[in-house]
């Protein structure tokens, strides 16, 4: 592997760092009052933003306190868009203190770029600090290091090649800190794709999703959310938190490369045992399946959509009665087999009975008899839906990007009897904790402030 930067002992070096003694109560209150960017430290919340640790840098007002399973687990991310934010968002859920470090006066790709870009920085970036850095400079390297040095873990989702490029790929850090899990979000893993571009959309063309979705006859469609990008992020995420355990237990680093084409791959592991073992190719099939009728969406008479799947007999039967259909012992529909072979036929006597209710009265009726029914709800139904609210699944936080208005955000999903769920922080403006985090590594106020007139943060 081939960097075309100084090695990391050489730009770390003591000369290129006025730096106070690590006790950080070390510094006056005068050196503190200069750093006034985006820092007060004489608010009350101050008191908290940084926890003295060994020497370990420790974010504040993050709630990765004692008692979640990363608690004491430092995470670096060099992440931008989806899919790097995503997989260190779900490590600081469950307690991870995670530093998001981007380059000074841009940030990440995403910031400010449009209303869904801005949506997807307020979303994928809570429960972070954000440091900024100008990796390309060897005082930025320099401090990175540092932080490297602190870090359990590291995740990036740069271009192939271009963390070597930075001089802050695998075995750049590897030599700063031998225990580190370096873990590499890429398009591909290494073989002839591995130097393609690479965007959701196309790992969701190359894995066959989109050959499955849409409408048949019609033109293939994407999924509907960054589907490739969010499934690499959790594969991320498992595979971290194995290999952090491995650490813990041999005390040695590793790297761990997850592919977003390889990840979508895997979602679609059903179809290709299909494909193979019955010699068929699947086409689009909207909202329906191809094991199970009736199964799919119907418009009510209030022109909304209701998805409709009964999945067994049973449930067919209940069906019939909840919605005053006469055809539980109609023999074109009596058995599963029956209905697939009529499919066509049956679909058009449901979507015509359920033209003459409305939404709400189908989804009732359905509920109530233990039929599967759901409403096709819309994102402002699902903001306001009823059972988010009851448990808890959304969270507040401050749109840093776009409007700054407080929006409310979907919290960690799972639950476990071990350990509560994390308080949402706000994502942090750029570079919003640079001077906390330089603070912590012993950075006094003459090196902070020549780093900032240089642009290095």
């Amino acid at each position: 592997m081939t960097n075309d930067t100084t090695p990391p002992a050489e730009s770390a070096s003591a000369d290129d760092r006025s730096r106070l003694d690590r006790d950080h109560g070390s510094g006056s209150d005068d050196a503190d009052a200069t750093h006034d960017d985006h820092v007060d430290h004489d608010s009350p919340a101050a008191d908290h933003r940084l926890r003295a640790d060994g020497g370990r840098v420790a974010p504040g007002l993050l709630p990765g306190e004692s008692g979640r399973p990363l608690s004491g687990v430092t995470v670096l991310e060099l992440g931008h868009i989806i899919a790097g934010p995503f997989c260190s968002m779900i490590l600081a859920d469950l307690g991870a203190e995670v530093i998001k470090v981007e380059s000074p006066g841009r940030g990440d790709a995403v910031r400010d770029s449009s209303p869904i870009g801005n949506s997807s920085f307020n979303y994928v970036n809570r429960n972070k600090l954000g440091v900024a850095l100008d990796l390309k400079s060897e005082d930025g390297k320099a401090i990175f290091y540092e932080l490297v040095e602190e870090a359990d873990v590291l995740v990036e989702n740069f271009a192939a090649g271009t963390a070597d490029r930075l001089g802050v790929g695998y075995d750049d850090c590897a030599e700063v800190n031998d225990g580190l899990v370096y873990c590499s979000i890429k398009g591909f893993n290494p073989g002839p794709y591995e130097s393609f571009p690479a965007l959701d959309p196309v790992a969701e063309a190359l894995s066959g999703v989109m050959s499955v979705t849409g409408h048949p006859g019609q033109p293939p469609v994407r999924s509907g959310t960054s589907l490739s990008d969010m499934v690499a992020s959790l594969y991320a995420a498992v595979t971290v938190l194995g290999a952090v355990r491995q650490r813990d237990a041999t005390g040695e680093g590793q790297q761990v490369t997850v592919p977003l084409f390889e990840s979508t791959v895997a979602l679609m592991g059903y179809w290709l045992a299909y494909t193979q073992a019955y010699d068929d190719v699947p086409e689009p099939m909207g909202a329906s399946h191809p094991g199970w009728a009736p199964y799919d969406v119907f418009q009510s008479a209030d022109d909304e959509w209701v998805f409709v799947g009964p999945s067994s007999d049973r449930a067919w039967r209940r069906l019939c009665d909840a919605l005053d259909l006469d055809l539980a012992d109609d023999p074109r529909f009596a058995e599963l087999a029956d209905r697939l072979d009529n499919r066509a036929e049956l679909h058009a006597i449901v979507e015509a009975r359920c033209e003459e209710l409305p939404a709400d009265e189908i989804v009732s009726r359905l509920q109530d008899a233990g039929v599967p029914v759901a409403p096709v709800n819309d994102t402002e139904d699902v903001c306001a839906d009823p059972h988010l609210r009851e448990t808890d699944a959304l969270a507040e936080v401050r749109a840093t990007e776009g409007t700054g208005d407080r929006i409310e955000t979907p919290r960690f999903p799972a639950r476990s009897t071990g350990f509560d769920r994390v308080e949402s922080t706000d994502p942090p403006e750029l570079g919003e904790d640079t001077v906390a985090v330089l603070d912590a590594l012993g950075y006094d106020r003459e090196a902070v402030d020549r780093l900032r007139e240089e642009g290095v943060i």
